[in-house]
């Protein structure tokens, strides 16, 4: 009984914000996406990855582990759902980027943080920030159908948590007043997406849904396997291991359909997939929960 009340008190907040900005957008009130999007991923996400770097006491070989870990996680991802792809003759470009990468930033940080705190957090930014590199390179590369995958670059996050990497592993500091203000600003970042991310969702039209549901089933198993495999393989301690357990494990981000949208993939497919996939997460994100705690 113990557990399921812990497990309920780490995931009903996030869902009820989420809840939140399915509820703003169903009474037909006005929220503009697009510039909180923005604002969120220029501004208050790379604030919270400098901040939560710069005071965390984790050791830097530590976390040098866990960066190499999730590598390995979305190495094995990539090399399965490219093979299954294959097979079932699947549209890599609209399909493959959706399943290997998960909402890492809107669910990820919230669930990290609340189930095992400012250490869960801090660990849970360079997950995080892994798969950003990841997606904004590999995942643009192959939604664009080859192009050049230069865009990471020019997010803000990237650069944030370069900087972040520095200052932790030189143990240099930031002045109280400055530290304070960037702080304030990164605790924007989660309820930001939250809201964000129920809003997303009661707008997209998902086509599909059936395929959609049966390849987020798919998608959840093996990404949490994925993540017990690279865990197990580098000897992650058991609150690292359970961050990138449930990191890579979580639904279609937001962000997949946006990419999708741009590039040309089939955008209503991958609307399903996210649609899918986040509600399905109600259901299996508290029972992974209850299996790492």
């Amino acid at each position: 009984m113990n557990l399921a009340l812990t497990v309920v008190n780490i995931t009903l907040p996030v869902f009820l914000l989420a809840a939140v900005g399915f509820a703003w957008v169903r009474m037909g009130i006005e929220y503009r996406v697009q510039f909180v999007t923005q604002l969120a991923m220029t501004l208050a996400v790379p604030c919270l990855i400098f901040t939560a770097l710069v005071e965390t006491d984790l050791d830097p070989t530590a976390l040098s582990e866990l960066s190499l870990a999730t590598l390995g996680a979305y190495a094995l991802i990539v090399a399965v759902f490219w093979a299954l792809g294959a097979a079932f003759g699947l549209d890599r470009r609209t399909y493959l980027a959706p399943l290997v990468f998960g909402n890492t930033g809107n669910l990820g940080l919230p669930l990290a943080l609340f189930a095992f705190g400012p250490e869960g957090l801090s660990l849970a930014v360079i997950v995080f920030a892994v798969m950003a590199i990841g997606s904004f390179t590999f995942g643009v590369w192959i939604v664009s159908g080859g192009g050049p995958a230069i865009t990471v670059v020019k997010e803000p996050l990237v650069g944030a948590t370069l900087l972040g990497a520095v200052f932790l592993w030189m143990g240099w500091s930031v002045p109280e007043p400055l530290f304070n203000a960037l702080d304030l600003i990164g605790q924007m970042a989660i309820p930001l997406m939250l809201i964000t991310l129920g809003v997303a969702v009661a707008r997209l039209k998902p086509e599909r849904i059936g395929l959609a549901v049966g390849l987020s089933i798919v998608k959840a198993l093996l990404c949490a396997a994925a993540g017990f495999a690279a865990a197990f393989a580098f000897g992650l301690p058991k609150v690292p291991a359970a961050v990138l357990i449930l990191q890579v494990a979580t639904p279609v981000g937001v962000t997949s359909y946006l990419l999708a949208e741009k590039y040309g993939a089939d955008a209503e497919a991958v609307a399903g997939l996210v649609v899918a996939s986040t509600v399905l997460s109600v259901l299996y994100l508290p029972a992974l929960l209850a299996i790492l705690l």
